[in-house]
């Protein structure tokens, strides 16, 4: 049995783009001679199409690609797993058609529909109610989609059904989000089933990014010992043959390069399916904006960055200097556009407001506030999406100015606590000097005030990033917390400003997601509440 699983990267809605990508595949001289061919979940229309999916126009415009790319199967002896979504009887089903010849051999609906996390299925598909097994050259291939395999919260187990039925090979089409380690648990997952179920398992995961949801690949190929006989590559689009014995098992990637290609993959995919070619950003001279323009790089080409530094009278001069290096190693474009005479002018403006009162949060938030402002009047100006650098340290805490630094169209590491930044950034410059070396060292500061250093109002970020993985990402309590050893009077001031600044995070841009608690659709907390936690 020769199979290729084709790990493509769809944009979500672009019915024509999608399907022009699926005919090339079929049309292939390569996957010719192959008995099998397997597609993405909902790969005609990309995965997740959310509310799309409620316009018949746009399921009518499936149904219609679905119609030619069967046609054009006119012919072959391969056998290809196709999932679209399918109206039947005014109900939507997530959907596998299994096409060869020009004709559509069987039909399998998804059972199991996630409601979860970043999920919400049910709001759009009925469940399936039958298993396909169905004889393709002479053997019985058992048919399922993605969560059908993540069976351990239902009473429902598709695959093990499959096997009662008979299959002697069982087909998974995934679109299965990725996070930080997730191409493990995924694969254990089904290695595991492979070995109970004495049966091999070939599984095909979509790749790329669509909003701010990463998809990985690592489509593989498993035997019935659970042994992993091929693999695809993470975060690479391309049609891969599992079953000649000349792909090994290849992700041999540390957790920082999937962290890296992850969020190159995050950028590329949203500018460009954005549909644009160029971003720009704020260099301060810190480290968060120094690997935002990085990846940036990585993702589009050093022509398509432009770089803004906005001095003030706060400034050092390594926040100048230090974005200039970068700019230089990075080979950007970089502009200064200094902000003293600007926040003179709207202090001025405000004094009769503000009379004799000090200087506090408020003129500090101005600063991030005409920086925002300005960073937006390039992006109007110059056709160019604007990227926010804030990490999920800050964002968590409020440390943050809304409608300044705040301003954008994507949050690139906002899903990364600050002490990760750091390993990202030292991993960065593994191979040549990227960021510059005092970036990295020095003490990180908003520079909104004399002598401003992050360190007056938050705790060291190690003791801050473990308060907050603790709240956050393991739910703990802050007496929890407190009784583990950390300071009374920290936690609870952090674990405060983790609620207070709530609505700052309900208005912040997309933050590509990394975790199972990315702020937005992965964290759904009420803006206002009165809960003790």
């Amino acid at each position: 049995m020769k199979i290729s699983c084709a790990q493509l990267n769809p944009i979500v809605g672009d019915i024509n783009g999608n399907t022009q990508k699926i005919l090339k595949v079929i049309k292939s001289d390569d996957n010719k001679t192959q008995d099998i061919v397997l597609f993405p979940e909902l790969c005609i229309c990309g995965y997740p199409p959310k509310d799309i999916l409620l316009y018949n126009a746009f399921i009518q415009q499936v149904e219609s690609s679905l119609e030619t790319i069967t046609k054009e199967t006119k012919g072959s002896k391969t056998t290809f797993f196709l999932g679209h979504p399918a109206r039947v009887n005014n109900q939507l089903l997530n959907r596998c058609s299994v096409i060869q010849n020009g004709t559509i051999l069987a039909t399998y609906d998804k059972q199991l529909l996630p409601t979860y996390d970043v999920f919400d299925e049910s709001r759009y598909f009925t469940p399936g109610l039958k298993s396909l097994v169905i004889d393709v050259n002479g053997t019985k291939v058992g048919v399922s989609i993605c969560e059908d395999a993540w069976d351990k919260e239902y009473t429902l187990s598709p695959l093990q059904k499959l096997v009662e039925q008979g299959a002697e090979l069982i087909v998974n089409l995934s679109a299965s989000p990725y996070e930080l380690g997730k191409e493990e648990v995924r694969q254990t997952l089904f290695l595991e089933y492979a070995k109970s179920l004495s049966v091999p398992i070939a599984v095909v995961n979509q790749v790329g990014a669509n909003d701010e949801l990463l998809f990985d690949g690592h489509s593989f190929y498993c035997d019935e010992s659970g042994k992993v006989i091929a693999e695809a590559p993470g975060f690479e689009e391309g049609v891969f043959d599992m079953t000649s014995g000349t792909r090994p098992k290849s992700h041999s990637e540390n957790s920082l390069d999937l962290l890296h290609k992850a969020l190159e993959t995050g950028i590329r995919d949203y500018v460009r399916k954005s549909g644009f070619s160029q971003v720009l950003l704020g260099l301060s001279g810190g480290i968060d904006s120094a690997i935002t323009a990085t990846l940036a790089v990585d993702a589009l080409g050093a022509e398509n960055v432009l770089g803004i530094t906005m001095p003030s009278e706060y400034s050092s001069d390594g926040s100048i200097s230090d974005s200039i290096e970068l700019a230089q190693n990075l080979g950007i474009e970089i502009h200064e556009v200094p902000i003293k005479n600007i926040f003179t002018q709207y202090t001025k403006s405000l004094s009769p407001l503000f009379k004799d009162l000090p200087f506090d949060l408020a003129e500090e938030n101005l600063q991030s506030r005409i920086r925002g402002t300005l960073l937006m009047s390039v992006s109007n100006k110059f056709n160019r999406l604007l990227l926010t650098t804030g990490n999920k340290s800050e964002m968590a805490v409020g440390y943050c100015t809304i409608y300044g630094d705040m301003n954008g169209a994507l949050g690139v590491i906002g899903d990364v606590y600050k002490t990760k930044v750091y390993e990202l950034a030292r991993h960065l410059n593994k191979d040549t000097l990227r960021i510059p070396v005092n970036t990295i060292e020095k003490a990180p500061s908003a520079e909104l005030r004399p002598d401003q250093k992050d360190q007056d109002s938050l705790p060291e970020y190690d003791v801050l990033d473990s308060i907050l993985t603790r709240f956050i990402e393991n739910k703990e309590s802050t007496e929890s917390i407190i009784r583990a050893g950390f300071d009374a009077d920290v936690t609870k001031k952090i674990t405060r400003l983790v609620k207070i600044n709530e609505y700052k995070r309900f208005q912040a841009p997309p933050i590509l997601k990394l975790t199972p608690t990315s702020f937005g659709t992965s964290r759904r907390m009420p803006i206002v509440s009165r809960e003790e936690l």
